[in-house]
């Protein structure tokens, strides 16, 4: 059974059905409400999208609040593997589902992350078939990189964006995704934003208004 994710959504801006579906997934121990103030900045530049913020499926286990997509406490490279894993799958049965509601076809979608969220989107968007109109990864980091090669199903092109300053997870993390990525073939834009720390700034928000823009045309 699809487990349901839920949270808050935003348009479309032009206020006719959706041609198009943005997720926004979160950082952890933060929840939907964190992103969906993205949607009426990106709404203008994709007027026919929807676009959904849903809450990670778990409680976060290093604070009293928030949510998350899964767990670090433990950070070997086995267990974040399988924890990511475990919550794209959850999220593509969510998105088959979503997609299904509104009546989109697999092109009409974009995945956009931060952090954690961008790692799920990274991992999740790069295995689904078919592929995602666009992936967009804000500091986030390419889990799973050996076995993508095996795994990709599609090469939906990819925005990576990230703080140079970033204290949370390095900028280095991103500079390894974007050359393990077009290693495989996959199309990548990358903006590596000076003296930008662990958060999303005007320009690389801009950045992501284009690629959709180009990529979803919703």
């Amino acid at each position: 059974m699809t487990q349901t994710l839920e949270g808050p959504s935003w348009g479309p801006a032009d206020g006719g059905a959706p041609r198009g579906l943005v997720v926004l997934l979160h950082g952890l121990g933060a929840d939907g409400f964190d992103l969906i103030d993205l949607a009426p900045l990106w709404g203008r530049a994709v007027p026919g999208a929807l676009f959904v913020a849903p809450h990670a499926p778990e409680a976060c286990d290093l604070a009293p609040y928030g949510r998350q997509w899964f767990s670090v406490q433990d950070r070997t490279p086995a267990r974040m593997l399988a924890g990511v894993r475990a919550a794209a799958g959850t999220l593509s049965a969510w998105l088959d589902a979503e997609q299904a509601r509104l009546g989109l076809a697999p092109g009409q979608l974009a995945l956009m992350g931060f952090s954690q969220g961008a790692m799920t989107a990274l991992f999740c968007g790069l295995r689904r078939d078919p592929p995602p109109a666009a992936i967009l990864g804000y500091a986030g980091r390419l889990l799973g990189a050996e076995a993508l090669g095996a795994e990709l199903a599609a090469r939906p092109p990819v925005l990576l964006v990230h703080g140079e300053a970033d204290e949370v997870v390095p900028a280095e993390a991103s500079r390894a995704a974007e050359a393990a990525l077009r290693a495989l073939g996959v199309a990548v834009a990358a903006s590596y934003r000076p003296g930008l720390g662990h958060a999303l700034d005007d320009a690389g928000l801009s950045e992501g208004a284009l690629f959709l823009q180009k990529h979803l045309g919703a």
